[in-house]
């Protein structure tokens, strides 16, 4: 069977057939197909990972009820590297040594990322990973890491053009916390801002589990802050910040990281009004238009998940963002007819609008951020519903 997006991801009808060619050995052709899975499931930073663990765990149990990809079953080798690069670094080793995997998708934290992509490049390891930080992906450095989501600069142009062009700010105050990616995203962040003639008026990381918000924030106010970037993946400190701005009575919007949508957002604020005037990162595929509708590939999967993955307290892209990641290496394998990790790195290096449930993802030998920047947006960041998001005002 040719295995499609609909019947590698999503366990659509069919047998599938067994492999042709030229016969080789029994191990090979029965053998499981290993992915190496970073994943902070525990720690401050772990509410990406917890959303894509399950598009990752659907997709692979939706092949293996199909009968896998020419036969061989999907296995997921999942290390939880709870944020921490160094417990990242190991992971990546151990899983190149010992657990012989034949893709790496992850990690999800680009503090992490930074660590471990060389020693996976050294390695010749395929590896596909949804990290921001624009200098992960560099194909002469790194041949073998492709990147399956906006770089920082996508990010950025996003967030900096909402703030400037839709919410009025010209000053602007902006705080990551302090992670590898924090720090790279909030000097990034306001490198853009003064490049395109705004003021940053304050700018800081934060411990993310630092308990009182309020010094920073009163900073940001006595500076003249007119809105708040935000770049980081703990909910927990994103939480604390909204609920200090009510406290304090100052209305200002808050623009940035997709972490700022996150449910986990929803259950730590003190009163729903305190998540109001807040815009995250988003994307056209997981987005409702004027209309209400999702786009109609968004549509099917969201029939497909139903009762079977919970989305109230997580994103949809997350999820999306899983399925495809296995969906990538599964289709690499059944195209290719073999595991083998530079087999699996050509293949990718041809793909053209792939349509994956995330996005069209575009590769070549010369380019590995496969994104589409057109379909980068900003979000009602309390609009979620199953994992999706209203469009922020003013598109």
């Amino acid at each position: 069977m040719n295995i499609t997006r609909r019947n590698i991801a999503l366990g659509g009808a069919g047998a599938v057939a067994a492999a042709t060619g030229l016969a080789r050995p029994a191990l090979a052709q029965n053998e499981a197909i290993r992915i190496g899975w970073l994943a902070a499931m525990t720690g401050p930073s772990s509410a990406p990972a917890i959303g894509f663990n399950r598009g990752v765990v659907f997709a692979a149990e939706a092949i293996n009820a199909e009968g896998g990809v020419r036969g061989r079953r999907i296995e997921i080798v999942t290390r939880d590297t709870q944020g921490d690069p160094t417990k990242a670094v190991n992971a990546t080793q151990e899983m190149i040594s010992q657990a012989r995997v034949h893709a790496i998708w992850g990690p999800t934290n680009s503090g992490e990322s930074l660590a471990v992509t060389a020693i996976m490049a050294r390695a010749g390891m395929p590896n596909i990973h949804p990290c921001v930080v624009d200098s992960l992906i560099d194909v002469r450095r790194y041949p073998n890491a492709f990147r399956m989501a906006p770089s920082n600069t996508q990010w950025d142009d996003a967030v900096r053009g909402y703030c400037l062009d839709r919410v009025n700010a010209r000053k602007v105050a902006v705080i990551g916390d302090t992670t590898g990616y924090g720090v790279a995203a909030t000097n990034a962040s306001a490198q853009g801002f003064q490049r395109a003639g705004a003021e940053v008026v304050y700018k800081a990381n934060i411990d993310a589990t630092q308990p009182d918000m309020t010094p920073d924030m009163l900073r940001a106010r006595n500076a003249g802050a007119q809105a708040i970037v935000v770049w980081s993946v703990s909910t927990g400190m994103i939480a604390r910040m909204l609920n200090t701005r009510a406290s304090m009575g100052w209305d200002v919007p808050f623009v940035g990281h997709p972490s700022l949508s996150s449910g986990e957002v929803g259950t730590l604020i003190e009163r729903p009004a305190n998540w109001e005037k807040v815009y995250a990162v988003g994307y056209r595929s997981c987005s409702r238009d004027a209309s209400d509708a999702l786009p109609p590939r968004t549509t099917e999967l969201l029939g497909r998940l139903r009762g079977k993955v919970d989305l109230r307290d997580t994103l949809l892209w997350w999820v999306a963002n899983g399925i495809d990641a296995v969906d990538l290496v599964a289709k690499a394998v059944e195209a290719t007819g073999s595991s083998d990790k530079a087999a699996i790195i050509r293949h990718w290096n041809t793909l053209t609008k792939y349509p994956g449930y995330f996005g069209e993802y575009t590769f070549s030998a010369t380019e590995h951020n496969g994104y589409p920047t057109e379909d980068v947006v900003m979000s009602a960041a309390n609009s979620a519903r199953d994992g999706a998001f209203a469009l922020a005002p003013g598109y």
